[in-house]
């Protein structure tokens, strides 16, 4: 959820640290800091409110080769200068760096408290500053390893001490970090944006890990001081890809990505000659999937509006029961996994604290595990029994677009994939998996005439609440209209079955209110046709999206958005753009920041 950079090596730190923060940036925050540590001195810099903020205050010409910075999102305590990050303990001593929680903070400061340790901060994480303080006698890593034994919750941490100026020690527990490994220097981040710009090199820090990181050398080991042995990997993003390019918000630019990153994510895994589909990820475990009796889809905000389309695939196309479950809800409560039970999350990021732990809760009752994830060495890709990637490129946006089509397509192959090894025809398999390869193209047609959305949106943005309907699998896609247009522009919005509207929500309906209709051609198209005149009749203002050709909606509605045709199974796919076009185009006429909404964060890695 925040940002952690570090680094430690022969050039100056500052340039790097606060470039790193820059890239951080898309993942949420409201303070930032830096810390720079030299031989008796550690220098704080940090700040409430923008990055630009440090830029103006910290001297980009000191010499200090080692530092840590950090982009903060509030949990424990408001978004002053005093709990942002960096905290230190010791009277100076200790710098550290946190993102995730320590839950018994509580019980721990009252230790400290007993034993004169003055706080300065609400944070639950000068609290650990502190402990590790406590516990240092002249070695970093002891005390690092000491307070963690201590410590209940999650974390990602740097520190860095006065008296060893050329160590960061770090460490983490549901919270991501990677290393980047570059020549006489590394570069600690929880995010590989944050290290493109000087390697792609890198080695991801496992659960329960320690890392001890200084310019020539890297060790890492458990939290019990075990040596573990880590391969460099290399990331495959590249840094052109989470550069703006042109476009006036990586939001927009995401969006007009859409056809390439859905291309991507098929290419190679659909044969379009033979009917066919590959996943590499899901081959040693297809014969256990194809036994599955029941399939459980967990997942959070945009990924959960994926896993409701996922849900009506699988039972359509594989026939065997499906439901979606918010992973918040699935981990609490006592959930029943049966022999047979295949339980699945979606997540963008893999680090998702909340589907992490449902997937965690699953497997230990038996259940295998699958992932479908965009970031290749996160918790989720590494800790399932098998999965697929969605291969769509980095997503810096904090409002999910590209990653969520991703998402569809992914569980549209994996659907597919699994429904050939139980009843589906091969004349039925060809048929879906030639309509899924048109989908790219069809987006292309949809972002090739974006003006009408634009204009459509001028004439509402001022009103404060929406409604989107749909119906079938464009019910799912209603929902994430509506949370799109809620993230970005702050609109308050509902998503609804459109049957359901009847039942309390047309209530709601006020003359002149807009209300988005999914009305795209398939077996429901006469009811939403008629829902359509419940609004009209009320004095609801009728934005529908709709079929290329169909003429008569134009004499029902206010506005129409064509799109393309295809399969309903698939409609989701074409029907997502515009509705994340009329969000944006929405927070834009607003003057909202699109890429960084209030509140938001890209990665939530807490409760």
């Amino acid at each position: 959820m925040c940002g952690i950079i570090g680094y430690v090596g022969k050039r100056p730190a500052v340039p790097i640290l606060v470039e790193g923060l820059r890239r951080l940036e898309y993942r949420g925050y409201d303070s930032a800091g830096v810390a720079l540590a030299s031989p008796g001195d550690i220098a704080i810099t940090k700040a409430a409110g923008r990055l630009s903020v440090i830029e103006q205050r910290v001297d980009f010409t000191q010499p200090q080769t080692q530092g840590i910075g950090h982009t903060r999102w509030a949990t424990h305590g408001a978004p002053t200068d005093i709990n942002a990050h960096p905290h230190v303990g010791g009277d100076g001593l200790i710098a550290l760096i946190h993102n995730g929680i320590v839950e018994n903070n509580r019980s721990l400061r009252t230790y400290l408290m007993q034993h004169e340790v003055q706080f300065e901060s609400e944070t639950d994480t000068e609290v650990l500053a502190q402990l590790i303080a406590h516990f240092y006698e002249g070695d970093l890593e002891k005390a690092v390893r000491k307070a963690l034994h201590e410590v209940s919750g999650t974390y990602g941490i740097a520190v860095v001490c006065a008296d060893e100026p050329d160590l960061i020690v770090a460490a983490r527990k549901g919270s991501p970090l990677i290393i980047g490994v570059g020549t006489d220097e590394h570069i600690l981040a929880s995010d590989a944006a944050a290290i493109l710009a000087h390697t792609t090199q890198v080695v991801y820090m496992g659960e329960g890990e320690v890392a001890v990181i200084r310019p020539d050398s890297l060790r890492l080991t458990t939290l019990d001081a075990i040596p573990v042995a880590k391969d460099i990997e290399k990331v495959e993003w590249t840094l052109d890809q989470i550069e703006l390019a042109g476009y006036d918000h990586f939001m927009l630019k995401e969006i007009h990505e859409q056809p390439e990153a859905i291309e991507n994510c098929l290419r190679g895994r659909i044969d379009v000659k033979e009917g066919k589909i590959h996943l590499g990820g899901l081959v040693d475990c297809a014969r256990e999937l194809a036994r599955a009796k029941r399939i459980v889809i967990t997942a959070c905000g945009t990924a959960w509006h994926a896993g409701l389309v996922g849900e009506y695939l699988f039972e359509e196309l594989v026939r065997v029961p499906t439901e979606t479950e918010y992973a918040s809800e699935f981990r609490y409560r006592n959930p029943i996994i049966d022999d047979g039970t295949v339980v699945l999350g979606v997540s963008q990021s893999g680090e998702t604290t909340d589907t992490h732990s449902a997937l965690v809760e699953a497997k230990q009752r038996g259940a295998m595990v699958l992932g479908i994830v965009n970031v290749v060495g996160s918790t989720i890709a590494r800790e399932v029994d098998a999965g697929v990637f969605l291969h769509v490129g980095p997503e810096i946006g904090v409002a999910s677009t590209k990653a969520f089509t991703g998402q569809l397509a992914v569980l549209a192959m994996m659907a597919c994939f699994l429904g050939r090894r139980k009843h589906l025809s091969p004349t039925a398999a060809a048929q879906f998996i030639s309509a899924l390869a048109k989908i790219p193209d069809q987006m292309r047609q949809v972002l090739d005439n974006t003006t009408a959305t634009r204009e459509v949106v001028k004439e509402y943005v001022d009103c404060d609440n929406w409604l989107y309907l749909g119906r079938g699998y464009n019910y799912p896609a209603a929902l994430e209209g509506a949370l799109k247009i809620k993230e970005v522009s702050y609109i308050h919005a509902e998503g609804l079955p459109a049957a359901e509207m009847k039942h309390g929500p047309i209530a709601l309906i006020t003359q002149g209110m807009p209300v988005v209709c999914i009305a795209t051609d398939g077996i429901q198209y006469d009811k939403i046709r008629n829902n359509i005149s419940e609004v009209r009749t009320r004095g609801g203002s009728v934005i529908a999206i709709a079929t290329e050709g169909n003429t008569e909606i134009k004499e029902m509605v206010e506005h129409v958005i064509y799109v393309p045709d295809t399969i309903e199974p698939l409609q989701p796919l074409i029907t997502s753009i515009p509705l994340q076009l009329i969000a944006y185009e929405a927070a834009v006429l607003r003057g909202c920041n699109v890429d960084k909404p209030r509140n938001l964060a890209k990665s939530v890695t807490v409760e």
